[in-house]
Formats: C-alpha cells, sequence, structure tokens
C-alpha cells in the first residue's frame, strides 16, 4: 500500500488516509491509539480510557513507515503494512476490542473529567 497523503481531522477526531489510485480510508484516532503496534511477539495489553485522544503529529521515518504522536505523550512508528492491515480489518477489531472492552470492565470514556473554564 503506498500512501500519497494524510488529514488530520481533530474537529471528527480522525485521520484520513489517500491511498495511491485515490483510494480514500478514514481510522479515527481512538482506533489508531488502541491498536498501536507492539514489539516483537508481545501480547498487547488492553489500552482504555482513549476515546478523547487527539493526534498530534505524523512524522514520515522513511522505509519504517510513520510515527503517530498521541496528546497523551504515546507514540509508535505505524508501518504501511500496519496500516492496511489497520484499515481491512477495522470492523472484526473493533468489535472484538469493544467486547473485550466490556468483559474487562473498562470504559472508552477518559478516566478525569476535563472542564473548560
Amino acid at each position: 500500500m503506498i500512501i500519497t497523503g494524510f488529514i488530520i481531522n481533530n474537529t471528527d477526531k480522525n485521520l484520513t488516509l489517500t491511498i495511491v489510485k485515490s483510494k480514500v480510508a478514514q481510522l479515527s484516532f481512538e482506533y489508531l491509539r488502541v491498536f498501536t503496534p507492539t514489539a516483537g511477539n508481545k501480547q498487547p495489553a488492553l489500552v482504555t480510557h482513549k476515546k478523547s485522544i487527539t493526534l498530534t503529529t505524523i512524522e514520515n521515518v522513511g522505509k519504517h513507515g510513520y510515527r503517530l504522536t498521541f496528546d497523551d505523550q504515546h507514540t509508535a512508528i505505524y508501518s504501511s503494512n500496519h496500516l492496511e492491515l489497520l484499515i481491512k480489518e477495522h470492523d472484526q477489531r473493533w468489535q472484538h476490542y469493544l467486547g473485550e472492552l466490556k468483559a474487562s470492565g473498562h470504559s472508552r470514556e477518559a478516566m478525569i473529567n476535563f472542564t473548560q473554564l
């Protein structure tokens, strides 16, 4: 998969990926954060409380992919292959995640409520 552009939409909290041949895919910031790449064969931990997460920057890291940085200070390199997998398996992964979240008793909501003054 060859990515030709990104659009960060902070209002809708999603990332639009433009793929060669004018194809477009959208992934929510929460989905990207929840399914961050893991190193080696580690079993990924259940990521919770990320519904309000914001993607702050994207950096090209050459042949390795793209470094995504979120407002919770998490940063990871997403390869084109990983992004393609996230696009193709979106519905199955998301439903599985919601099931695991419910079974664990955790929430998508932030743990602390912020009020803007």
